[in-house]
Order: C-alpha cells, then sequence, then structure tokens
C-alpha cells in the first residue's frame, strides 16, 4: 500500500505545490517567512500534500463501493485527504446526481456512474472533467494497462470521461453435465450454438435449449454480442445501422433461439428472471454478463451449481465479437473545487494495488497486468479467467447505442426481436422503422 501511494504522491509534485500557493493555503505565506525546513521536516511534509483537505465521494450500493472503504484509513492517513462517502441504489444515485449537476453544484468531488447509461448525458451536460492530462500524465500510473475496450466505454467525444472500475462481457453459460451426456461438443459458432439449443430442447420433460433476456429493453444489451459477431452494429457513424442485412440475421438468430427454444414467459424476462430458471436446471445454454455468475454456480442460489460451464460467445460471420464494457467508472465533477485532490483519490482507486485488492473480493477490473497474475484471479471461478481474458482482448466497448437517449433507443431496437419473437415474419419494415427511430434520436442529440 504505502509503496503505491509513495509513487503517486509524488506525481507532479511540483505542479501539486505551485496549485496549493496559488489556491492560497492559509499556512503557505507564514512557511515561506520561516527559516527553511530541515530536510527531515520537508520530506515529512511532502508526505501530505493535501493535508488538511476534504473531498466528497458518491457511491453505488455496489461490491466495489464496499471494498474501497475499508481501505480508504490508509489513502487519507498518507494523503492528509478526508473521503467522505455517501452510498446509494443505481436509479437513486442517478437521480442525486442529476439534481445536484443541475444546480450547479461542486459536490460531490467524485462519483461512481454507469458510462454508456449516463456518460453521454453527463459529459454533454459540461457535468464531467475529462482526465486526459491527469491519465496521461501521472507518474507510474501506466494507463496504458487499462484494457482498450474499458477505455472506449468512458471515452465520450474522443474525451476520457472516467476511469473504469468495473467491467463485464457478455459469455455462453453452458450445462457441462447435458452435453456430455449428448456427446456435444462447447459451440464455438452461432450455428452449432442453434444446433445444439435444437439438440437439447425437450420442453415436454421442462428441459428447455436456450435462455436469455427477452424484455423489450433489457434484451439489448445482449443481443449486441450476436450484432457484433455478425459483423453489424447499432449505428455507423453518426447514421443508425439496425435495419441491415447484417443486424437483421443477427436480430432474428437471437429471437428465434427465444421464440422456439425458451421457457414460456420469456417475453417477461430480465436477468433475473432468466438466472432463475437457468438456475432451477431448466435450461441447457444462456447468455448474459459474466458478472452475474455467482446466480447460476452459487449453491445458495443455483440446484445445478457444480454442472455449470463458461464459454466465450459464439462466433458469427465476423468472429467472437462479445461486448466487453465498463459497467461502472470513476469520474470527476467539472466544478469540483478539489480537483488535484480529487485525482490523487481516483489515480489511488484505480491503481494497480489497489484494482489488486478490490479485484481480489470479486470484482472484475480493467488493468491487464492484474489479471495476468495468479494472485489477481483468486475472486472467480478458475474456469471463467480465461474466458473473461480473451472476451477483453476480442470485445466491443458498447452494449447500446451509445446516444444520449438511451432508454429511448433501446426500445427501439428491442421492438425488432419483440415482433419477431411474437410473430411477424417479414422483419425488414420492422427493422426500416426502427431505424429511423433511432436516427431521429441520433439528430435530436446533436442539439442538446
Amino acid at each position: 500500500m504505502k509503496k503505491s501511494l509513495k509513487q503517486w504522491v509524488g506525481v507532479g509534485t511540483t505542479v501539486i505545490m505551485a496549485a496549493t500557493v496559488v489556491a492560497g493555503c492559509g499556512s503557505t505565506p507564514e512557511t515561506t517567512k520561516q527559516p527553511a525546513a530541515s530536510p527531515g521536516a520537508t520530506a515529512a511534509a511532502n508526505a501530505k500534500p493535501f493535508a488538511g483537505k476534504t473531498i466528497s465521494l458518491v457511491a453505488a450500493n455496489h461490491p466495489w463501493a464496499e471494498a474501497i472503504k475499508p481501505l480508504l484509513p490508509d489513502f487519507e492517513k498518507e494523503t492528509g485527504i478526508k473521503v467522505n462517502v455517501e452510498s446509494f441504489f443505481e436509479d437513486q444515485l442517478t437521480q442525486k446526481l442529476t439534481v445536484q449537476f443541475t444546480s450547479g453544484s461542486a459536490t460531490p468531488d467524485v462519483f461512481m456512474y454507469r458510462p454508456l447509461q449516463e456518460g453521454k448525458l453527463f459529459y454533454k451536460n459540461g457535468w464531467l472533467q475529462p482526465l486526459d492530462d491527469y491519465a496521461q500524465k501521472a507518474k507510474n500510473y501506466d494507463f496504458a494497462d487499462f484494457a482498450k475496450s474499458a477505455v472506449g466505454s468512458t471515452t465520450v467525444d474522443a474525451k476520457l470521461a472516467g476511469i473504469p472500475i468495473i467491467t463485464e462481457q457478455e459469455i455462453l453459460y453452458y450445462r457441462k453435465d447435458l452435453l456430455q451426456k449428448a456427446g456435444i461438443a462447447v459451440p464455438k459458432t452461432l450455428d452449432e450454438l442453434q444446433a445444439a439449443v435444437k439438440k437439447l430442447h425437450d420442453p415436454k420433460n421442462e428441459m428447455y435449449g436456450f435462455v436469455a433476456r427477452g424484455q423489450r429493453s433489457p434484451l439489448v444489451t445482449q443481443v449486441s454480442s450476436f450484432l457484433y459477431s455478425e459483423g453489424a452494429d447499432f449505428t455507423n457513424g453518426d447514421k443508425a445501422a439496425i435495419n441491415t442485412p447484417e443486424a437483421i440475421k443477427a436480430f432474428t438468430t437471437y429471437g428465434t433461439l427465444l421464440k422456439d427454444y425458451a421457457p414460456p414467459g420469456v417475453l417477461n424476462m430480465s436477468w433475473p428472471q432468466a438466472f432463475g430458471i437457468f438456475a432451477q436446471g431448466k435450461v441447457a445454454f444462456l447468455t448474459d454478463a459474466n458478472s452475474l455468475y455467482q446466480n447460476a454456480i452459487d449453491p445458495a442460489k443455483s440446484q445445478v451449481a457444480d454442472k455449470v460451464g463458461f464459454a466465450v460467445m459464439p462466433a458469427g460471420k465476423a468472429g467472437s465479437k462479445p461486448y466487453s464494457i465498463t459497467s461502472w467508472g470513476l469520474a470527476m465533477n467539472a466544478k469540483s473545487g478539489n480537483k488535484d485532490a480529487t485525482w490523487a483519490f481516483i489515480e489511488w482507486a484505480t491503481s494497480k494495488d489497489i484494482v489488486m485488492k478490490t479485484q481480489q473480493k470479486g470484482n472484475p477490473g480493467a488493468r491487464a497486468s492484474v489479471w495476468d497474475k495468479p494472485e489477481g484471479t483468486t475472486g472467480f471461478p478458475a474456469d471463467l479467467v480465461p474466458i473473461i481474458k480473451e472476451s477483453s482482448k476480442n470485445g466491443v466497448d458498447h452494449d447500446r447505442p451509445t446516444v444520449i437517449s438511451v432508454g429511448e433507443a433501446r426500445d427501439a431496437v428491442g421492438e425488432i426481436v419483440q415482433k419477431w419473437m411474437t410473430g411477424e415474419t417479414n422483419i425488414q419494415p420492422v427493422a426500416d422503422k426502427a431505424n429511423a427511430a433511432l436516427q431521429a434520436i441520433m439528430d435530436k442529440d446533436k442539439t442538446k
């Protein structure tokens, strides 16, 4: 801990001390009038360049926040910065931040946020401080160690709007025992997945081939990996692109798996319901976020805990292209009055040493070097680790349209899949209509 802290505390000491003088800290004028301090006294003073500073952190009720809180006393002791923490549920967090930022509040100084849900809105409104200079100039921070896709999630208009703290990828969950009994290899392509699903589908005996999110908005993040693997995306530059032949192929593949091989009621399923029925031992395959794996392998939650396997997203025409995103990041309030102290906290909280500690608690971080060390993977099942690492390398940095009006965009995309699931045989007109709706959303964003 101390080694890491000393490394970054020493970063840009001259800049920090100059900033302190400019800020007019009460002790600075008197200090300059006094005799030169002894080397020992100077070292002690430099060890706490932010003595007396207080910053506010607003966090989500999330395991990462619970992992970081016990480490804060060490940070406070070494830096002199007092960190005041407030925690909220996700929706409450977004509401609180929006209200405070709209009023021009200088607090919180630093906060957890969902880059792909709120990042573009927050940045366009001028609420997020770009962190490019901080991250690139920080000595020993090694910003290049962060996964490219994770950084892509927190980048808006080519500016670094936040630092990744939690990542996730879409993976394939499967029943090892069922595949072994049927002599089926783990599917490596979407065609192989469909064939395996069909073979294992046995609804008369309450065994279904496949399950995933079927609700209109929730399904969008999970169909995204099908989209990328077929060579498509939600947008192409500033144009909506959800009505291309590749996109139609992805939507109908996902929709067919749910329409023909999923349990009853799938149209109303988000991840809790999908994982719930998989954990009851009634489904052979499930695609969803790797971050939710405990719902499948925890004996307290799953009747098939010891029978679950993990695999990378099956490949389509363009290969295996799962989303690999930052689901939670740390950002700085653009109006913070303590920006240097706030960056000191962000740099510490996302340093290699601290990411190692939080990741050992089961929080999947974005630093490649931590994943490459055996001690960095102890918080995860051994057979899941290589799947995460491979998915990170091949992954796409978003799992939904990257627009300000995310909710509207997700509804437009989800409508295509749901229409197919409910019996629409000519999906092109539906996709064309949805594409026009998404384009209108994108054009509207430009005026905000």
